[in-house]
């Protein structure tokens, strides 16, 4: 839990900007979005109208939710692979994709709330002063159903992006260790950054559509966005493409790929990384047991 809460905190953290020009360029001009669909002509746009802390809008409420979420998310991904067996017969696609799975309804309960709040955050005309202001507001003007009205979306979002994700990184490991049987050890950084980062790029290209209705449906009502009767997926994606055509579902792909790439990139390898120092650390702190002092003694 430790090694993947600081996994998650260093990942979303260092790749905030990209994940803020994403949610820029989902969500519509008139609700503090971008008209313009280029992820560059977005990020130099933001630092021109607002200064370069423009991309860090919301950041406060990624710190608040990050690190508890993927301490959920990792320590279920192993528990639940462990028990499924996946350690034991090596790559195995289909129990890596379902430990992912699992994780992913556990952490997102953990993390929805605060995603929400970021999100709205981080729209150019964001009404809220702050990550507090911003709870108390939804809490006081909407209820507490607001912070999990995108949940269901979100959970049908991330079940097949952290199935493809989880089983692309072991395929990728396993790949790349037999193709480079020098870089094949668990500790080797190289490994887990290209693994991580592939998983990463396909799993957020396949997933786009349904981030897009999500973005959609946690910042509803603020800056002028259309409101949604209900948390529908299906009614959220008829309106859109009814609206704008089917093209606004992929609004913000190439945002999404240049953001989880590198993220999926970083936090595999700080996740290995730091799970590796906490064993080891674990290892050559562990109290003597009473066979190993009598072992010493004679």
């Amino acid at each position: 839990m430790l090694a993947g809460s600081v996994a998650g905190m260093v990942e979303h953290m260092a790749m905030f900007p990209v994940d803020l020009v994403k949610t820029r360029m989902q969500m519509l001009e008139s609700a503090g979005g971008f008209g313009h669909r280029g992820v560059f002509k977005a990020f130099f746009s933001i630092v021109k109208r607002e200064g370069p802390m423009g991309l860090y809008r919301g950041i406060g409420a990624m710190g608040l939710g990050a690190g508890p979420a993927h301490a959920v998310y990792f320590a279920v991904y192993e528990t639940v692979k462990q028990k499924l067996g996946g350690n034991r017969v090596g790559h195995h696609p289909l129990l890596h994709a379902m430990a992912g799975a699992c994780a992913t309804v556990a952490s997102d309960a953990v993390f929805t709330p605060m995603d929400v709040v970021k999100q709205r955050l981080q729209l150019r005309r964001s009404p809220y002063r702050g990550v507090f202001d911003c709870m108390q507001r939804i809490l006081k003007e909407e209820g507490v159903h607001a912070f999990y009205k995108s949940y269901p979306t979100t959970i049908l979002m991330n079940i097949p992006f952290t199935a493809v994700h989880f089983a692309a990184y072991e395929a990728g490991k396993k790949t790349l260790g037999e193709l480079y049987p020098e870089y094949a050890s668990e500790e080797h950084l190289a490994i887990h950054l290209t693994a991580g980062g592939v998983a990463g790029a396909l799993a957020s290209a396949v997933t786009t559509p349904l981030d897009v209705i999500k973005t959609r449906l946690q910042c509803q009502g603020v800056c002028g966005a259309e409101r949604y009767s209900s948390g529908s997926v299906i009614e959220a994606a008829r309106r859109i493409i009814n609206q704008e055509g089917p093209a606004a579902l992929l609004r913000g792909m190439r945002a999404r790929v240049l953001f989880h790439t590198p993220a999926a990139a970083i936090c595999w390898s700080t996740y290995e990384a730091a799970k590796q120092f906490l064993q080891k650390w674990n290892e050559e702190h562990r109290p003597f047991s009473v066979p190993q002092i009598l072992k010493q003694e004679y």
